[in-house]
């Protein structure tokens, strides 16, 4: 029988929802261990993420945590990261004429979104076709974040506070016993705490289901991307473009180079998620309608999934059971809101208010909605 490694908490996933987790729960309880499956932090997710701050982007709840996340982003503690976490990048938003009508309601409802004449943003992306967009808008105060800087960064600060990072750790049995959260990893090691936060990503009803509680019905969806070559355009500062219906989106990657996507979201069992070619045919042809760029070969292509909810809110909060907590559900949404995300739970595993900034955003991402009948909304 293997030593029973007591703690504050446990934590299970170290992608962005379990690292931001851990490093503000560690403030508190700094005996924390952030179990995680595989080799490497944030394999699945985190790491194939290309993340931008865009206010107009998800729902209500992925809004005002976003809003909430903004300066600690552009003006991280010092020493959280060797490097800017941000880099300005407008996003334009495009609509063929069928998809006019779409954009207009999105330009009423958002907020910072303004109208922009076509022309103007050809002329910032020569690439881009004439006949291809009837009407634009654009998001100009958004921008880049660095998303292995802002992983490493909360995974750091987890470490200073006390915390522990246990990799190749995948939980195999989970109980309460003795008013402590016992888990029992594949490797055999056993850890116990009063506190367990399920930031499992794709694998969170999985950990629910060990623990013996009910699922959320987490839905994980496969999300394409890859890197082509912009031909003879200097794409460095171009702005990030996708369609009103986001059907495709492109923005520039390691300055010369275009991530392209299909922005799909195709439903899949967690997995190690891997690119399909018809997805990335997909992704070439929607790309080429709007931007007159040839592609002769595409240089790196991959997968990595997004996570939702059945009402595509997080859910961030205590569970069914005591001392159960969920970090769950970030769809794409995870990396933008990641450091409001871990200040929220922090409040709401120890009891403290989280502020005015954060508590209305609590009955939104209660996880406990989808076991009162209220995930759909």
């Amino acid at each position: 029988m293997s030593d029973t490694h007591r703690c504050d908490a446990i934590v299970v996933g170290a992608g962005i929802a379990g690292a931001t987790a851990a490093a503000h729960l560690a403030e508190t309880h700094p005996r924390l261990v952030l179990l995680e499956a595989e080799d490497s932090a944030g394999y699945h997710s985190t790491g194939r993420s290309a993340a931008l701050w865009i206010l107009n982007y998800g729902p209500p709840d992925a809004r005002a945590l976003s809003a909430a996340s903004r300066s600690f982003l552009e003006s991280p503690p010092a020493g959280f990261s060797a490097a800017p976490l941000t880099r300005r990048r407008a996003v334009v938003f495009l609509a063929p004429e069928s998809q006019r009508a779409h954009l207009a309601e999105m330009v009423a409802a958002g907020e910072g979104l303004e109208w922009v004449d076509p022309a103007e943003i050809r002329a910032a992306v020569p690439a881009l076709r004439p006949d291809y967009a009837v009407a634009a808008a654009i998001e100009r105060d958004a921008f880049d974040i660095d998303v292995a800087a802002l992983h490493q960064g909360f995974l750091r600060q987890a470490r200073a506070r006390g915390g522990t990072l246990a990799l190749r750790q995948r939980a195999a049995r989970i109980a309460r016993t003795g008013g402590a959260w016992r888990v029992e990893t594949g490797a055999g090691a056993v850890f116990a705490a009063p506190l367990l936060v399920n930031a499992a990503g794709a694998w969170g009803d999985a950990v629910a289901r060990l623990a013996g509680l009910a699922p959320l019905g987490l839905q994980p969806k496969r999300r394409t991307a890859l890197i082509v070559d912009p031909g003879p355009y200097d794409c460095a500062d171009w702005p990030l473009l996708n369609d009103a219906d986001h059907t495709w989106y492109v923005r520039p990657e390691a300055r010369r180079k275009l991530l392209v996507s299909p922005a799909d979201e195709t439903d899949t069992e967690p997995c190690d998620a891997q690119p399909e070619e018809l997805d990335v045919a997909i992704a070439i042809e929607r790309m080429r309608q709007a931007l007159d760029i040839p592609v002769t070969r595409v240089e790196h292509r991959w997968a990595g999934l997004r996570t939702f909810t059945p009402d595509r809110s997080l859910a961030i909060g205590a569970g069914e059971a005591e001392g159960f907590f969920w970090m769950c559900g970030q769809g794409g949404y995870g990396i933008q809101t990641a450091p409001a995300a871990g200040r929220l739970l922090a409040a709401l595993a120890t009891g403290r208010d989280p502020g005015p900034e954060l508590a209305r955003v609590v009955p939104l991402v209660d996880p406990r909605r989808f076991a009162r009948g209220g995930g759909a909304r």
